[in-house]
Formats: structure tokens, C-alpha cells, sequence
């Protein structure tokens, strides 16, 4: 099966290094990078693509290289929707690493993606780590794309990009959740530079193009026109625009939040509904969002929600 073309850069020949560094606990301290070069880091791809065959979504067309892979896949509920989780072995992202995931929900397909576990982005010294998603639905297909949050350690360097294609009528509901430095266990990011972005398009015009650039420069982490102070910093976004979803997300959203400690937003574009948090815990930003997928799920997919098992464990 051929693979769709794409603006993501192919990557070199050739078989992954070893890992300069392993990716420990959470409250670990990651081993110090120093004066990395470019050719220490994962060069890790992965393509996915499903397709719809004897009543259920299969994962027709399985690639991977370097450091990432998925389980078999499970079948939940009833109307065969294929939930899978992508892996990433190493339990951390480094210096140099360049991370790339491609995923292709074909017609009538309904493929739920996401972790088991956080992704960890660790400090560096030299190279920045890039981890890009490209992920793309049919007409008639559905795409959930539900990962676990990621950690930016002090220090990190990191380019993350998401962009999602809808081709025709494809659905798509998906979130990224960002926990900037590990204050609750005195370590606040500090140091190094980010930036982010999540693109939602449809047969090639643009419905949201969220873009995120931050530095040492310390106003944009207080102010209140960057993140406030606050730590976590999360979007979801819903290819809808069913007149009654933005009321129900809003009241789903004023019952799940608690004041002050977070603020929560949903708004109703022309034809994608967009959720932003701010807060201080990655838990409840997760949980909030869950709220609001299990709200949107039978709107824009039909079908009630249905938790993935590992978010159980």
C-alpha cells in the first residue's frame, strides 16, 4: 500500500544509534547532555494506516524505524473502532532526537490513538529534540487522537508540531496536553526554549492553527496575556459544528474546573470547536478533557464514549 505524500522530511538511511540516555522516573534527575552533536539522537518514524474491512478498522499497514511502536490493537466496544498505543521504548525524549509519526485513517475507518505513558522531553545543552505528528482521515473516517501528556523538563529544547488533514467529511477530535517543568517537585522549567503547534485543516484550507514560541525570556511564562504563571497548558480540538456542542463542552467544563487554580475556554469556530486549559496539574487537565470527549464523542462520532483500558492502569 502506498503511502500518502507529505511535507515531513524523510529520514536518513540507515539504522537508529544507540540511545544516549535512558529516561528514568518522573521525579528522576535526567543525565546531563553535554556539547551533544546532531548524530546522538533517535532518528525514530512510524506510519500507521487503517482501513476498514469485514465490519471493523483494521491496521492495514504497519512501518516503523528506531524507537517507536505500537501494541496489537484492541476492539472495546461494539462497531469495531481499532484503539492502539503508540510506545516509545527509550521512555524519554533527548538531545537530537527527531521523532516523526504518520497515521492515515481510511474511508469509513475509526481508529482511537493513544499512551500509555507521558512523554518525557529532557534537558540539553546542544541539539534540539523535534517530534512531529502528521496525521490524516478520509472521507467517512474518524480519527481520536488521545495522547497522555507531555513534560518538558528545565532545560529542554524542543520543536513539537501536530498537523492534522480531514479529507471530504472526516471527523476528528484530539488534544495535547503540555506540563512546562516539574514545580511540584522543585523543578520549574527554568531554562531552554519551546515551540508548538497544533494545525486542524480540511481539504486544504485551514479551521485552527494554534502556535505556541516561548524562550528564557521569563515575562511570557507570568504575564497574563502568556500562561499567568500557570504550568500546564493544553488544547483540544473537534472537527463539529453542531449548534449545541460549544453549551454542553461550556457546561461540562464549569462543572469538571475549579475556579481560580485553572481557567478553561470553549469556543465554537466555523466548523471546529476549540478547548484551551490552564492550570497547574496534568491529571486534571486530562480529566477535564475526558469530560468534554465524552460529551462530544456521539456527536461527532456517533457512538458513546469508550476509555481506552490503559487509562485504567
Amino acid at each position: 500500500m502506498s503511502i500518502w505524500s507529505n511535507d515531513i522530511s524523510p529520514f536518513e538511511a540507515g539504522g537508529a544509534p544507540a540511545h544516549p540516555a535512558g529516561g528514568g522516573p518522573i521525579g528522576e534527575k535526567p543525565p546531563a547532555l553535554r556539547h551533544a552533536s546532531a548524530e546522538t539522537g533517535w532518528k525514530g518514524e512510524l506510519v500507521l494506516e487503517f482501513a476498514r474491512a469485514d465490519g471493523r478498522t483494521v491496521l492495514a499497514h504497519r512501518h516503523h524505524r528506531g524507537p517507536l511502536l505500537v501494541q496489537r490493537p484492541f476492539y472495546p466496544e461494539d462497531g469495531g473502532a481499532c484503539h492502539v498505543y503508540l510506545l516509545h521504548p527509550p521512555g524519554g525524549v533527548v538531545a537530537g532526537d527527531r521523532l516523526r509519526v504518520r497515521i492515515r485513517a481510511g474511508e469509513g475507518a475509526h481508529a482511537l490513538i493513544t499512551t500509555p505513558a507521558a512523554t518525557k522531553i529532557y534537558r540539553s545543552h546542544g541539539p534540539r529534540a523535534n517530534q512531529g505528528h502528521r496525521l490524516r482521515v478520509e472521507p467517512g473516517g474518524i480519527l481520536e487522537w488521545l495522547p497522555q501528556e507531555t513534560i518538558l523538563f528545565s532545560g529542554a529544547r524542543a520543536d513539537l508540531h501536530t498537523r492534522v488533514d480531514l479529507i471530504g467529511d472526516g471527523g476528528f477530535l484530539g488534544w495535547e496536553i503540555l506540563c512546562v517543568g516539574l514545580p511540584g517537585s522543585g523543578a520549574p522549567y527554568d531554562q531552554g526554549s519551546w515551540s508548538q503547534s497544533f494545525e486542524l485543516w480540511r481539504d486544504g484550507s485551514p479551521l485552527v492553527l494554534e502556535r505556541t514560541r516561548l524562550g528564557r525570556e521569563p515575562r511570557p511564562f507570568r504575564a497574563p496575556w502568556g500562561l499567568g504563571g500557570y504550568t500546564v497548558v493544553a488544547s483540544l480540538l473537534c472537527a463539529t459544528s453542531h449548534p449545541e456542542a460549544v453549551e454542553r463542552v461550556r457546561a461540562v467544563l464549569d462543572a469538571s474546573t475549579s475556579g481560580a487554580e485553572e481557567l478553561v475556554s470553549a469556543t465554537q469556530l466555523r466548523d471546529a470547536l476549540v478547548c484551551r486549559y490552564l492550570g497547574h496539574h496534568a491529571e486534571r487537565a486530562r480529566r477535564c478533557f475526558v469530560r468534554v470527549w465524552e460529551v462530544l464523542r456521539p456527536i461527532f462520532a456517533d457512538r458513546r464514549a469508550c476509555a481506552p483500558r490503559i487509562w485504567n492502569t
